[in-house]
């Protein structure tokens, strides 16, 4: 993990200040059978995106496994459970929100552990700006 730690840390040393605020929602999943709920963001989203890129090419250059699909950046609120009733029409209610601007001050690299008592634990934070 010393690697992907000092990999990253490099990274975020030369992100730039950015500020980003809650905006929208939306849902990973078809409306009658949705399986993500979350928030959507607005501001420096573009910086985000390219640091979030700058992030992957970096584990890419440890032999790190990093998804290929396209970094879409969001707050998950919640999950819907499979084959339960759900309204998969919430999102469509939040469409108009957005909420006050915060200044991103950190990054932190987690790990997931998954499961019944799923819980993130922080390895490594840096400070930007």
């Amino acid at each position: 993990m010393a690697p992907l730690r000092e990999a990253a840390g490099t990274v975020v040393a030369g992100a730039r200040p950015m500020t980003l605020r809650l905006a929208g929602a939306g849902r990973f999943g078809p409306v009658r059978r949705p399986q993500v709920f979350w928030a959507g963001l607005d501001g420096d989203v573009p910086a985000l995106v390219g640091l979030a890129a700058e992030l992957a090419t970096a584990a890419r250059g440890l032999g790190l496994p990093v998804e290929d699909r396209p970094f879409r950046p969001h707050l998950t609120l919640g999950r819907w459970p499979p084959r339960r009733p759900a309204d998969g029409t919430l999102p469509e209610r939040l469409a108009g929100y957005a909420g006050p601007a915060w200044p991103v001050t950190e990054v932190r690299l987690m790990e997931s552990h998954l499961g019944k008592a799923a819980r993130h634990e922080v390895l490594a934070a840096w400070g930007i700006g």
